[in-house]
């Protein structure tokens, strides 16, 4: 089992930066794809970038060239950072984590089974 819990969140202005990061309680000692979805006020929610347990890594187009998604395995942390945001970004940012994830599948949040409780994201023009 996972528990995650995000942070970094925060306000910022067009064309700024953010990082967010997830500490994993990483209990079980297995092996998972991490990633961060976002869900905006009656949207629905987007897989935004997530890295398999070898590294490969997928963005959404929406955010490649702005974010980079990393882990550091010995922390048991996520992390995401965020530059040139757009009010676009604005919204509920959620770390995940789920085991034995298809390469296609890996921005689909119904194949995650952990979440964290989300970290605010809001841009301003």
């Amino acid at each position: 089992a996972q528990v995650l819990v995000e942070s970094g969140g925060g306000s910022v202005q067009s064309g700024g930066s953010l990082r967010l990061s997830c500490a994993a309680s990483d209990t079980d000692g297995m092996s998972y794809t991490m990633a961060w979805f976002r869900q905006a006020p009656g949207k629905e929610r987007e897989g935004v970038a997530a890295i398999e347990p070898d590294g490969s890594i997928r963005y959404a187009d929406s955010v490649k060239g702005r974010f980079t998604i990393s882990q550091d395995k010995a922390r048991n942390t996520l992390s995401l950072n965020m530059n040139s945001l757009e009010p676009d970004d604005t919204a509920m940012y959620y770390c995940a984590a789920g085991l034995a994830i298809p390469s296609w599948l890996l921005l689909d949040g119904e194949h995650y089974n952990y979440w964290g409780q989300g970290t605010q994201v809001t841009v301003s023009s």
